[in-house]
């Protein structure tokens, strides 16, 4: 495989919208940037497993989709012109003159004055529920994501799961799909609380039906599709749901891959870093958004934002070295190619 050879002042690995957002903020103070993900897309996450799931907690926006925050952010950091490299892995990261040399699966490599990782849960997948049988269903009826509400426009659906997304969800399909079953093993739900409130009341209105305190226990269908899911109490007794598609939301499974061999000190599979630079144990080196870890971490897309301006103003001394940085706000200064 021939290599290609870039320079630039920073990498940022991982086009998620953290990712997206550290253009901006190094763009403002004039850093170029290659931007590297695995997924042949932006938005990481948001795009891949979410598109069209509802955000409630991105400032200025009461509810966005996962896929319009995402435009908008790359719309934001096109002024910028960073250079995107989708569908390549980064494999290696070792120093190299003064800053960092990367390489990545499709022979591309990128050296550069400074890193920034915001490679979200780094490689993902779902977890599975441990059913006899599931992986005849998945993709025609058991769906771990969902990236069109309308394919389950008129559909009877088992929701399964007590987290954000398993309550999101069941929000965002109420008069979409025919009938909506949520089930979880406790009446209470890890969720937003606002979130779980407005559960209550569209199950209170027969909306939404809580199948609590229940597990999944099975499956029935023919042919991939998907006829009833059996749940059971947590003393067995056991309750047929008639279903056509059933939506496991029980988080992902987080593998780190190359970044575990990037010699950066890590904090239960995740990067441990300083909170106000968001500097890693690698000088040079910054990490931001749901991969970074420190004390009193909160898993907000919001969060990250805040990380990546610390990141991106903590990286500027290596990229114009003695340079006094007169930080002036953007509604000051402005953002180039755009009008005031």
């Amino acid at each position: 495989m021939s290599s290609v050879a870039h320079e630039t002042d920073v990498a940022i690995i991982g086009a998620g919208p953290v990712g997206l957002f550290a253009v901006f903020e190094c763009g403002m103070l004039r850093m170029r940037c290659h931007v590297i993900d695995a997924l042949d897309m932006l938005g990481g996450q948001c795009t891949a497993l979410y598109p069209e799931k509802p955000i409630y907690d991105i400032p200025g926006y009461p509810q966005i989709d996962a896929a319009d925050l995402v435009d908008r952010l790359a719309e934001q950091a096109a002024p910028f012109a960073p250079v995107y490299h989708l569908g390549h892995q980064v494999t290696t990261l070792a120093p190299h003159e003064g800053g960092f040399r990367l390489a990545t699966t499709a022979g591309t490599r990128i050296d550069a004055k400074a890193v920034i990782v915001a490679a979200g849960v780094g490689a993902f997948g779902p977890n599975r529920p441990p059913l006899d049988g599931i992986e005849a269903y998945e993709g025609t009826s058991v769906f771990y994501m969902v990236k069109r509400r309308e394919d389950l426009r008129g559909k009877r659906v088992v929701i399964a799961g007590g987290g954000d997304s398993a309550v999101d969800w069941a929000l965002a399909l109420a008069g979409v799909a025919a009938r909506i079953m949520v089930v979880h093993r406790r009446p209470k739900f890890r969720a937003a609380p606002e979130s779980a409130a407005r559960l209550d009341a569209l199950a209170r209105e027969g909306a939404i039906e809580l199948v609590v305190p229940y597990q999944l226990a099975g499956l029935d269908g023919a042919d991939g599709r998907l006829a009833g899911v059996t749940v059971a109490t947590l003393d067995g007794t056991p309750r047929r749901l008639e279903a056509d598609v059933l939506l496991p939301f029980f988080g992902l499974a987080m593998n780190l891959g190359p970044i575990a061999d990037w010699g950066l000190d890590l904090e239960r599979g995740h990067v441990a870093v300083d909170q106000s630079t968001c500097a890693t144990s690698v000088p040079g080196v910054h990490a931001i958004g749901d991969i970074a870890a420190y004390p009193g971490k909160l898993k907000l897309i919001l969060s990250g934002f805040a990380e990546a301006a610390s990141a991106a103003h903590a990286i500027h001394p290596r990229v114009h070295p003695g340079e006094v940085l007169h930080f002036e706000y953007s509604t000051t200064r402005g953002v180039p190619g755009r009008a005031a």
